[in-house]
């Protein structure tokens, strides 16, 4: 019985009423979808944010992370459970291609759309190389001393956008450190579920702040909610064609590396919190994920990626059914036809986002440190420690590298930087060497 289950393409869920779901059963019906709405608010703060900072539409980019969701349910046949929103590893690389300024629509959108489908396709064909040959590869080509270099390179890389944003005037720099603030009180202090979403709860709290200060005391110009009330409540979003420019998909390609990274990361951790070895789908996981950046960049919304944010509703409920992220796809599908949802979303005071910025950004650069730490890494060893000097400031200083027409912005400098250097600093077979001779961090 159990052998023809798994060679069932979808599994047959079985209905429970237990504390712990797995991923192959289904609660009643009225409590998967209080589980799938969960999840979208879980999603909303990070994957609402992404677009707003990049400049695209949000109601585009929230239809395609649940259309995304729904292709990577299909492709992992309801194996995997995971959502897919808006990724903050192409923020620095778009603003980069497209010169955007950080505030309003992005009119340079399509160039940016070309370089995401491109990512979406290597995505894709590196999917399709591990379903034939397995993830160890990827893991030989990128340990975590390199990824941890590439994604501390990508938070610095954008630490001067979130100053920016919160740097226009005295009353901006006291928003955005309220909603910095009330951020980290949220994600400490918040009852229950509540933790988990400390975006939303930060930007509530920093739009409350802003709209009285501005409204009330004058301290800048009022929210302006015009759009907001002209705005039907159902209705298509706005697409955008892709237009595939050279520069910027040599910017913003490379990024695929570290979404395999990520959802390689993402993967591992969803198995230990199941109880599930999920090594088998890790090949169908970036293919689903690699076809819904495609088809996201094809009609104008971000690339996507499997949520930190939905995994951590999942270790607070102890409910992994994939169900209920069919669920909130389809609840995000329908955020995404409601012209009233983008309205509110672009409301946002640009403080607010600011201070958003600096904790997301922030959180980026630290998940480099957790890597480190939860894999080990030596920095006693040479290599490891000139691998990751060399790639974060290489990133951090915005490295560009130019050869004929070919430009490399500084994420994908430290992106192939760390993957050549390491690999060619790792020929040298181990050998016992004196501590005192290795290379310290300190002079």
């Amino acid at each position: 019985m159990a052998d023809t289950e798994s060679a069932r393409w979808f599994p047959t869920w079985t209905p429970t009423t237990a504390d712990r779901v797995a991923p192959e059963e289904r609660l009643p019906w009225p409590q998967t979808l209080i589980a799938g709405f969960q999840h979208v608010v879980a999603m909303f703060g990070s994957t609402v944010l992404a677009p707003i900072i990049m400049g695209f539409d949000p109601n585009v980019s929230v239809l395609f992370s649940g259309l995304g969701t729904l292709i990577f349910f299909l492709v992992v046949g309801g194996r995997v459970p995971s959502y897919l929103g808006s990724s903050f590893s192409f923020i620095a690389v778009v603003i980069a291609a497209t010169a955007y300024s950080g505030a309003g629509p992005n009119p340079n959108i399509a160039t940016a759309l070309g370089g995401i489908v491109a990512a979406g396709v290597l995505y894709l064909a590196i999917g399709l190389v591990v379903v034939r040959a397995g993830h160890r590869w990827i893991e030989t080509l990128m340990p975590p001393v390199v990824t941890g270099g590439i994604v501390a390179a990508i938070g610095l890389n954008l630490a001067p956008i979130a100053v920016k944003g919160i740097s226009a005037s005295d009353f901006d720099r006291v928003i955005g450190l309220v909603t910095i603030v009330s951020v980290g009180v949220a994600a400490v202090y918040a009852p229950g579920v509540l933790r988990r979403i400390p975006v939303l709860i930060g930007g509530f709290v920093g739009y409350v702040a802003y709209a009285v200060g501005a409204g009330v005391f004058g301290q800048a110009k009022a929210i302006d909610f015009s759009g907001l009330a002209a705005a039907p409540w159902l209705g298509a979003p706005q697409f955008t064609t892709p237009v595939f420019s050279g520069s910027a998909i040599a910017l913003i390609a490379p990024v695929a590396i570290i979404l395999v990274a990520e959802n390689l990361g993402h993967i591992k951790a969803i198995g230990a919190m199941t109880g599930r070895n999920l090594d088998g789908f890790v090949g169908r996981a970036f293919v689903g994920d690699g076809l819904a950046t495609i088809l996201s960049g094809f009609c104008g919304g971000t690339g996507v990626t499997t949520y930190a944010e939905n995994m951590g509703v999942m270790a607070v409920t102890k409910i992994y059914s994939t169900l209920v992220f069919v669920v909130a796809g389809v609840i995000a599908v329908l955020l995404g036809f409601s012209p009233k949802f983008g309205a509110a979303i672009l409301t946002i005071p640009g403080p607010v986002i600011g201070g958003l910025s600096v904790v997301i950004f922030g959180l980026i650069t630290a998940t480099a440190g957790r890597i480190w730490v939860e894999h080990k890494v030596d920095f006693s060893e040479t290599k490891n420690l000139i691998t990751t000097a060399a790639a974060v400031i290489a990133g951090a200083g915005d490295l560009t590298l130019r050869f004929g027409g070919f430009t490399l912005g500084g994420i994908g400098t430290a992106t192939f930087g760390a993957i050549l250097l390491y690999a060619l600093l790792n020929r040298r077979p181990a050998e016992p060497v004196d501590p005192a001779a290795k290379i310290s961090p300190l002079p």
